[in-house]
């Protein structure tokens, strides 16, 4: 069996940049995808030059051609790779594939079968269409970065592009491969218009079930799930790390009060707003007596849903992430693996490309 039968024989076209679009081509390349970077002459993808280890993070097992696409003779040899490929992706505000004369109109015209994704901050309708912006502004408008402050704090940008990565290119990927199976078995491909202010938005589900069941937003840190319950919550140890208190169920944060000889705090609510403070208090107090590592030691492996919040790089070494196999090398270096196993397939996790380095074998062909 080949390493990984399950996207093989599929031909991408790469044209997107940074982080959003190649992140959501990464996927299917470590799917068994053929993935063709095509980048600009000049330097190519920005992150190559911002960050190589990021470029080299998000593009691994890709090939990477250099094609100027206002050149009328690189449009034509584009054109001839539209012909035999599966998906093209690109990552431009609306409009600008039309101007260089290979929009979606034109390439289905060439492969009816052809999938069509634009990943765009905004989506291809709408008055925001044409602006530029970055996960921190989709994010924002979605809604999302106001639910990520502390109890009445301002919002904080966490270090998880979560409109790129979760709202742009896994939406994005999961539009990419239901399209390939309807053009599968219609022989007609699609458009697949992903806005990330609109995959940010769908996320939020509790959010909106507080607005659905109050009409309005408690206060921030103090919704259901990001601190308002005293046992979902995150609480200081003595060494200044923390632990994640997630015993949502009575049944397991029953246990967590057995384990740790405080079962006269079962007779305190554990609800959100002013009832549950006491509570809090208590458990406030309580973590702070000991180490991280000692409750980790005490509780995770009990039925408590209480774990240690590790550092990334204390994450590299845990136990439960190297039995799963999710870090591989690259060139010396961490790298992630694809976080989905099959039991017939295995993720490809090829090398990063050289700017321009499959130019001969992919092009050469082309050139008439």
């Amino acid at each position: 069996m080949t390493q990984n039968p399950l996207l093989r024989g599929v031909r991408v076209l790469d044209l997107s940049r940074l982080l959003p679009g190649p992140f959501c081509t990464l996927y299917l390349a470590q799917l068994g995808a053929e993935v063709i970077k095509i980048e600009d002459p000049k330097g190519g993808d920005g992150a190559r030059g911002m960050s190589p280890d990021l470029f080299s993070l998000v593009n691994r097992g890709k090939q990477s051609v250099t094609m100027d696409l206002k050149q009328a003779e690189d449009v034509a040899i584009f054109k001839k790779m539209v012909a035999t490929a599966d998906v093209v992706i690109e990552s431009f505000r609306p409009g600008v594939m039309d101007r260089l004369g290979v929009g979606y109109d034109v390439l289905k015209a060439i492969n009816p079968k052809l999938v069509y994704a634009a990943l765009t901050g905004y989506g291809q309708t709408g008055p925001y269409r044409d602006r530029p912006g970055h996960d921190m502004n989709y994010r924002g408008y979605s809604g999302e970065l106001d639910q990520t402050a502390g109890f009445e704090g301002a919002p904080a940008v966490g270090n998880l592009q979560v409109a790129d990565l979760a709202g742009g290119a896994l939406t994005c990927a999961i539009g990419i491969l239901a399209a390939l199976y309807g053009a599968r078995d219609s022989g007609v491909g699609s458009f697949v218009d992903v806005g990330m202010m609109d995959g940010t938005l769908a996320l939020q589900v509790l959010s909106l079930n507080s607005l659905r069941v109050f009409g309005q937003m408690p206060p921030k840190g103090r919704d259901m799930l990001s601190g308002g319950l005293p046992n979902y919550a995150v609480y200081e140890c003595a060494d200044g790390k923390h632990l994640a208190v997630g015993s949502l169920e009575m049944k397991f944060f029953h246990e967590v009060l057995t384990r740790v000889d405080r079962d006269d705090l079962k007779k305190l609510p554990a609800v959100p707003g002013k009832h549950g403070e006491p509570l809090r208090a208590e458990l406030v107090a309580l973590f702070k007596s000991r180490p991280r590592d000692e409750w980790e030691a005490l509780l995770a492996n009990e039925d408590t849903c209480v774990s240690a919040i590790l550092s990334p790089a204390e994450v590299l070494k845990n136990e439960q992430v190297l039995a799963r196999g999710m870090i591989v090398d690259d060139n010396g270096k961490p790298a992630f693996n694809l976080p989905i196993f099959f039991d017939n397939a295995s993720a490809v996790n090829g090398k990063t490309p050289k700017l321009g380095a499959d130019n001969d074998a992919v092009l050469g062909p082309l050139r008439g």
